[in-house]
């Protein structure tokens, strides 16, 4: 009798065990689809509210400032130092084929096309994307979201939107900055330290680079910046169960914006180039 019940239990388990994992599947098809829902809600409703009155130029002023000079920092510091670190690997490269007059030319591509958007976006990611999205959790948690649906001022147009424009017009502007100080970074290494030819280094980066390059990697760093704000805003506006939420939010917020920004620059780049 055990060794019969044993053995009728095993399919049982199984039928529970595979019950379950259905379970969990459809749930999490369920969540993907209602958070893919609320999101593309959100984002027109952004775009709806973004060229209707009233214009908040204070608040919009104020989300510039911290998405972009608050960012400032931490963007040049990385650009200097992508650009030293990207011209030492590339001169050891080049010079195995007597070609160190490339060095600049390949830096000022890599900049201008990928490194510097990409590398920009998941700096302000972490910095001000994670700050929006536990600025606006912390907001959601506290009911003070409700108090404006109250008091008729809409939620969207007063916390989205000055955000999203921000790292619509911000972005970009760090973008560009990242690329120049990534530059000089390059010009110290390779010119100052490893002895390349200053004009053939120069020369190359001004012939070379079309305005193709540089127009591309601005235009990415619009759509991540975008991007970037949107999700924080999304998932701060939905952000449920107390601090810990808000903790959840956050991370979910730094988490998502990355691996999009990855993604899309990889569609981006087959589009464009």
């Amino acid at each position: 009798m055990t060794l019969l019940g044993g053995a009728g239990s095993k399919p049982g388990a199984r039928r529970a065990g595979l019950k379950k994992l259905i379970e969990k599947l459809g749930s999490w098809t369920i969540g993907l689809i209602e958070g893919l829902g609320r999101f593309s809600m959100l984002f027109f409703s952004t775009l709806i509210w973004a060229i209707r009155p009233p214009y908040r130029i204070g608040i919009l002023l104020s989300a510039m400032e911290f998405v972009g000079v608050g960012s400032l920092f931490i963007v040049l510091l990385t650009g200097v130092f992508t650009g030293a670190v990207f011209t030492l690997q590339s001169a050891v490269a080049f010079r195995m084929f007597n070609a160190e007059s490339m060095v600049g030319m390949t830096v000022a591509i890599s900049l201008a096309r990928e490194l510097s958007p990409v590398l920009t976006g998941l700096m302000v990611t972490g910095r001000a994307g994670s700050g929006i999205a536990t600025e606006i959790g912390t907001m959601r948690v506290t009911e003070q979201i409700d108090a404006m649906e109250t008091m008729a001022v809409n939620p969207v147009q007063y916390l989205v939107v000055p955000r999203f424009i921000a790292g619509l017009v911000m972005v970009p502007a760090l973008c560009a900055l990242f690329t120049l100080v990534g530059m000089i970074g390059s010009y110290f290494v390779g010119v100052v330290m490893l002895n390349i030819d200053e004009g053939s280094f120069l020369s190359n980066v001004y012939w070379l680079i079309d305005p193709k390059d540089l127009s591309s990697g601005l235009i990415k760093a619009c759509v991540f910046g975008g991007m970037l704000t949107l999700i924080g805003c999304f998932k701060g506006f939905y952000a449920t169960g107390g601090a810990r939420g808000v903790g959840i939010a956050t991370t979910q917020s730094v988490v998502a914006s990355s691996v999009l920004i990855l993604i899309s620059d990889y569609f981006l780049t087959a589009i464009m180039f």
